[in-house]
Formats: C-alpha cells, sequence, structure tokens
C-alpha cells in the first residue's frame, strides 16, 4: 500500500530504494499488455550495469534474466501475431510480470543514480533483498500463464522454462558482492571510530574511501554529500520526519565524507580541470563550454542564484522557473530585466541554457538535481540534533581539524579551510554550533585582513551563517568583532563580503545587548547608511534591515538623523516609483525604516522637513499592493501628526490623495492600520475645524462689519 493510501500525504518525491508500481487495469486486453511488456523488458536489458556501485553480479543476473523474458515475449508476440490470439486468462499473470519489471526498472535506476554511490553500498543488503522479491514475483508470473500460452511454440516452453527456473534461482540466491560488503564493514568501522570519540587512521579511510569511488577527488566526496544532504533535508520536511530511522545512517554518512573531504584532501578540486570529477567528460557543445562560461551569466537576475530549471518567458529573458512563476503569480506581468509587458505566462524550457549549468555542476561534482535550493529552508531548523554519536563525533573531528587550519596553516590551507567553514555551516544548525563550540570564530574574524580577497569572502559569509546561531553570534562579540564587522561592510575587497558583513550587522542587532554595542560604535550607523544609499541591491537590502534592528536602541535615532539616513531612504522611496520591482521592494523597506526614525522627535523633524517626502508617502500608501507598507505609511504619517502637527497636518489636507487613501484603510487594512488611519483623519478634521473657528472669533474691522438689517 502506498503512503497516501495510508491517509498520509503522498511524499515530494520518490525515497531511494522504494519501488512504487502501478498495476495495469483489470480491463486491458492482452495484447496492448504485451506491447507495454516488451517495452519495459527491452529498456531493463539495455540497462548501463557500468554506473552501478554495488550488487553489480546480482544485477548482471537480473538483467540477463530480463533478456530471457524479452526472448520469451518476443515468442509470443510473433505467435499472437499470426492464428493465435493472447486469451483472456493472461492479464493476471502479464500485469503481474508488467509491475515486477517496473519495480526492476526502479530498482537499477535508484542503484546506478549519480551521487548515491555511498547510501546504495550501505544500503545493498536491502537492495538485494527487494532484488530477491523481484525475482520471485517474475518467476511467479511466468508459473501461472496460461498454457496456452506457455506451450503455443516449442520455442516459448523452453524459454518460459528458462526464465522461471532462472529467477527462482535468483530469488533464493542473490547477494550483494564480497567487495561491497568489504567496503559497507570498512564505512562501518569509521563510524564506528567517530562514534567513540577517536580519530580514524587516515591511511584507513583513504582506502574505504577508494573502496566506495574508486578514486580520491574531493569533488567525488561533494557530489555524494550534496546528494546526502538533500536526502536528509527531503526527509525532515515530511510530516513526521524526524522519526525517520534512516536518519542515523544518513547524518552518520554525510559526516563520514565532510570528514574525508576536510582532512584527507588539500586542496579543492579546480572545476575548470575535466579530471577534478569523476563526471563523464563532457561531449557536447554546451558541455565544451561549460569550461569558460562566466557563471554570472547563468544566474537568475530576480534571485541572483545560479538556475537550476532555466526557463524563458515572452521577451526571450531567461529566468529560474520558481522565481519567475513567483513573480507572475504576485501579479506582475512585466519582465523584470526589460520591463516589456508579457504577453502571456507561458515559460519555455531553455535546455541550451540547461545543458551548460549542468555540465558546469557536474564539473563541481553537484549534479543538476542535487543542486541546493530554498525549498529546504524549514528543514533546517530541525537539524539541531547531529542524529547519531557517530556523526556528532565525525562532524566534531572535522570542525577541529579545520579550526587547526584557519589558526595555523598555510595561505593555501586557510584558504580551503574558510571555504569548507563556509559550506559546513550553510544549511546545518549542528555544524554552526560545532564550528562556535570550537573557537572558529576568532580566527575567522583575523581572517578578515587576510590580502586575499577570497579568503576574506569566505571568512565573512562563514561569520554570517555562523551569525544565525546564538552561540556563533556571542562568539563574535566576546571575541571583540562587532568593530571588524562594521569595518568590513565598507573595506572589504569584494561587494559580496560587503554585503553579507552588512547581513552579520542584522543577526548581531536581533539581541538588544548586541545591539546596544553596535549602535556604541561611531561608525556602525554611518557606514550601513551609505551601504543603503550607494550599495547594490542585496547590500541596500542588507543594510536596511541591519539599520531597523539597530533602531531598537533609543541613542541609535539621533546618530541615524545626524548621519543622513532620512535622505537616503528619502531618495530610495522617491526611486521606488519607477514600476521596477527591487526599487519597490527597497521603497517598502524605506518606509518601515522612516516609520521607526519617525517615532522619535528628532526623526520627525527631519521628514517633517521635506514636504516632497510627505508627500511620496501618501502616494506611496495609496499606489502600494503591499498591506506591510500601508501600515508603515500609516503609522509613519500618524508619528508625523503627534511630533509634527502644526507643520504636517496643514500639508496633508492640501494633499488630494490622502483622504482616499485613508478610508481605505480603514475599510480594509488591518485593525492596527485602520486604528491609525482613524486617528490621523480625526486630527486632520480637528486641525482645519480649529482653523475655522479661530478665524470665525476673529473681530472683524471697522470697513468689514456687516450690518444686520
Amino acid at each position: 500500500m502506498l503512503p497516501h493510501e495510508r491517509g498520509h500525504p503522498p511524499p515530494r518525491r520518490r525515497r531511494m530504494l522504494s519501488l512504487p508500481a502501478v498495476c495495469p487495469c483489470e480491463a486491458i486486453s492482452p495484447a496492448p499488455l504485451l506491447a507495454s511488456l516488451l517495452s519495459l523488458a527491452a529498456g531493463v536489458r539495455d540497462a548501463d550495469l557500468g554506473a552501478l556501485p554495488a550488487l553489480r553480479g546480482a544485477a548482471r543476473e537480473a538483467v540477463r534474466i530480463a533478456g530471457l523474458l524479452l526472448a520469451f515475449l518476443d515468442a509470443v508476440a510473433s505467435d499472437a501475431g499470426g492464428h493465435t490470439p493472447l486469451p483472456g486468462e493472461a492479464v493476471l499473470g502479464l500485469s503481474e510480470l508488467h509491475v515486477a519489471l517496473q519495480k526492476l526498472r526502479l530498482l537499477l535506476a535508484d542503484c546506478s543514480r549519480k551521487g548515491a554511490r555511498l547510501w546504495v553500498l550501505m544500503n545493498a543488503e536491502l537492495a538485494a533483498s527487494e532484488l530477491r522479491v523481484v525475482m520471485g514475483s517474475v518467476a511467479t508470473a511466468i508459473d501461472v500463464l496460461p498454457d496456452a500460452i506457455v506451450t503455443a511454440s516449442g520455442e516459448a516452453r523452453e524459454l518460459a522454462g528458462m526464465v522461471s527456473r532462472h529467477a527462482w534461482r535468483a530469488a533464493v540466491r542473490l547477494r550483494p558482492d564480497a567487495e561491497d560488503e568489504r567496503a559497507s564493514r570498512g564505512v562501518r568501522s569509521v563510524l564506528a571510530r567517530f562514534a567513540a570519540g577517536a580519530t580514524p587512521d587516515a591511511d584507513d579511510a583513504r582506502l574505504v574511501l577508494a573502496r566506495v569511488f574508486g578514486d580520491e577527488t574531493s569533488s567525488a566526496c561533494a557530489e555524494e554529500a550534496a546528494f546526502l544532504e538533500a536526502e536528509l533535508l527531503e526527509r525532515l520536511e515530511m510530516p513526521g520526519g524526524e522519526d525517520d530511522s534512516d536518519l542515523v545512517l544518513l547524518a552518520s554518512l554525510l559526516a563520514f565524507l565532510l570528514y574525508c573531504r576536510v582532512v584527507l584532501f588539500d586542496r579543492i578540486d579546480d572545476p575548470k580541470k575535466p579530471d577534478a570529477s569523476p563526471a563523464v567528460p563532457p561531449r557536447t557543445s554546451a558541455a565544451r563550454s561549460a569550461a569558460w562560461v562566466n557563471t554570472e551569466a547563468l544566474q537568475c537576475p530576480i534571485t541572483l542564484e545560479l538556475m537550476t530549471d532555466p526557463v524563458t518567458v515572452t521577451t526571450g529573458q531567461t529566468y529560474d522557473r520558481a522565481s519567475i512563476k513567483k513573480w507572475i503569480k504576485s501579479g506582475c506581468r512585466t519582465c523584470p530585466v526589460t520591463g516589456e509587458r508579457l504577453r502571456s505566462a507561458e515559460l519555455v524550457p531553455n535546455m541550451a541554457a540547461r545543458g551548460i549549468i549542468e555540465q558546469l555542476l557536474l564539473r563541481r561534482g553537484v549534479p543538476i538535481h542535487h543542486e541546493p535550493s530554498g525549498k529546504h529552508r524549514c528543514a533546517v531548523d530541525k537539524t539541531a540534533s547531529p542524529f547519531g554519536a557517530a556523526a556528532a563525533g565525525g562532524v566534531r573531528l572535522a570542525v577541529a581539524f579545520l579550526v587547526t587550519r584557519l589558526s595555523k596553516g598555510t595561505p593555501q590551507e586557510q584558504r580551503k579551510a574558510t571555504y569548507e567553514v563556509r559550506k559546513l555551516s550553510k544549511r546545518n544548525v549542528f555544524y554552526r554550533a560545532c564550528l562556535a563550540d570550537a573557537g572558529a570564530v576568532p580566527w575567522l574574524l583575523h581572517l578578515l585582513a587576510s590580502p586575499d580577497s577570497t579568503v576574506q569572502d569566505n571568512a565573512v559569509a562563514g561569520l554570517l551563517n555562523l551569525s544565525k546561531h546564538p552561540a556563533g553570534r556571542r562568539a563574535l562579540v566576546d571575541a571583540g568583532g562587532v568593530g571588524l564587522i562594521v569595518d568590513a561592510v565598507s573595506v572589504a575587497a569584494k561587494v559580496e563580503a560587503r554585503q553579507n558583513a552588512a547581513a552579520v550587522v542584522f543577526y548581531l542587532s536581533s539581541s538588544t545587548d548586541y545591539c546596544e554595542e553596535i549602535s556604541r560604535i561611531p561608525e556602525a550607523i554611518p557606514t550601513l547608511v551609505r551601504l543603503a544609499r550607494d550599495g547594490a541591491y542585496r547590500g541596500r537590502k542588507n543594510a536596511l534591515v541591519s539599520l531597523y534592528g539597530l533602531l531598537q536602541c533609543a541613542d541609535a535615532h539621533g546618530r541615524a538623523v545626524s548621519a543622513g539616513a532620512v535622505a537616503a531612504l528619502a531618495g530610495l522611496l522617491l526611486a521606488g516609483d519607477g514600476g521596477d520591482d527591487r526599487g519597490e521592494d527597497l521603497a517598502v523597506d524605506a518606509v518601515a525604516l522612516l516609520a521607526r526614525i519617525v517615532e522619535k522627535p528628532a526623526g520627525a523633524r527631519a521628514v517633517a522637513a521635506s514636504s516632497e517626502l510627505v508627500t511620496r508617502v501618501v502616494d506611496f500608501l495609496g499606489e502600494s499592493a503591499s498591506r506591510s507598507a500601508k501600515e508603515h505609511c500609516a503609522s509613519l504619517l500618524a508619528s508625523l501628526g503627534r511630533h509634527e502637527g502644526e507643520r504636517v497636518l496643514p500639508l496633508l489636507g492640501k494633499l488630494p490623495a490622502v483622504m482616499p487613501a485613508l478610508y481605505a484603510l480603514i475599510a480594509d487594512g488591518t485593525p492596527v492600520a485602520g486604528k491609525k488611519a482613524r486617528w490621523l483623519v480625526n486630527e486632520i478634521h480637528r486641525h482645519y475645524e480649529l482653523r475655522q473657528t479661530t478665524q470665525a472669533a476673529t473681530p472683524a474691522t471697522a470697513e468689514h462689519r456687516g450690518i444686520r438689517v
């Protein structure tokens, strides 16, 4: 029974070594069923066994039996096409054969799946058991076929007997190869040393690695680790995934690969060298171009991340499918790059770009279907547990080795160590905790001054990942790194490093204590203001959210105003009316930050001094589709009304767009936004009523006095 038939939601994709098959319809006639069987059997017979990391002997026997079965089915089809139609009783046996061949095809595909060699090896006994069951099903199905089919000709009778005998023998005898068992024992021996907290001998680990992969490249480890990590996160995302019995083995094998990659290899494989990856040498023009192509050209213009499913829209621009679908679903009907209107929402797969990306990833040891994606972000929070003593021990040993390399290594060793820290800390909470506890943070801070821009960039990215963990933030502050991070925002060699440094400030500002320490640094707020004003999109975004966090400190408001934050935010808000989605996104953040600034009188005075800015806030309130943006606008205007009412309320009363926007917010906005909008409407009315009352109470001069008649 399939999972969804038991009342559980179906998995997002088929799990490795699970073999769901679709039984043919009971009403199907024998002829089309036989034709489908011929196609299935031919596909199994032609399977490439060279890619199998384990079960080579058993798989070879299964494929040989599939070839005999194909010959038998050919003989039956030839006889049925001549003068003897297939009887209806044959449907049962042929259907059983169809199900068995489906399972055999899935099993062979799983065993030869790229990047899953270690997982298949460690589950070789399970795979062999499934293979025995499938062979038993084939033998049973042959035995229950009607005699009219089996004895239709001498050739068919002989082939049916051969298939039955060989399948029954395989159902009893198929076992993993002896070499598979030796390699599996070697891996389990290393895992046992991990669990005991002992360091495995490097030569032993290297020998185990050679038995598993047949070569010793870090890209092979990276490829396998990418598969295991994706499998681990996929299972954690499923309901009840934390109780999955395979999590301990997955996490332990992942720790084994990480340890081997970190400890056994002194360099990162160069993706430009064709021998750096065990992947098949490129044969197509797309593959040849992967060596020299500019990777920035393969980034999605929306997310600035490498595309994994490139599609082309009607304007000819290429985007990642998930990103452009989200763009269109949000109501945007223009091309993000050209601004042209999309004539339709049709997305055409860009096979040329996909081929180049796939070859590029294969050269780096990451197949395209294993490229990490944002869909696992929820599962990352569930990785705080190491899932077993072996996984915990292996990761701690690898982390200790990395910290030693960070502190005492050569420049080349430090370069690789910072790269590994960046990768380790990206999507695993337990790995972050281990790195923070092992003392990686002070050495990463020390390497911010490295003359190597790559080392500096990796160090900042590693600190960013570690700042997402409470222990990482605490270690960063205790090491006196706040000032170094602030300096990196303005002086880091790479733009990406400056942007990531600003993001570190954001995570630090989530704590009130750390926020106050940051705000006491004279250059902290001015540096972020400059990045918000002059940086690229991602840098501006990170600077804005960091400033927003820092403004929870009372003394930060005055410093932000003095640093020119109001003028910088006004520039972003005024630039947000050009129809560009990124500009509008920054405008929403800018108005949120302005709303926080005007909570204090000094900030309100600075904003109220610009009638152009106040007018733009009113326009943005009416035109923005974002509910949060409308609420921020209402908060901003309400704070201005409280602190600078004499200056702002007359201006608001003269703007024709303000009342419709406020009444719309009262009718359709959130309760908080509606309350602020009502207060603002009442204040505007009260201001004008008071003004009219004052004018009426003023005594008229003699020449203007009316004469009552």
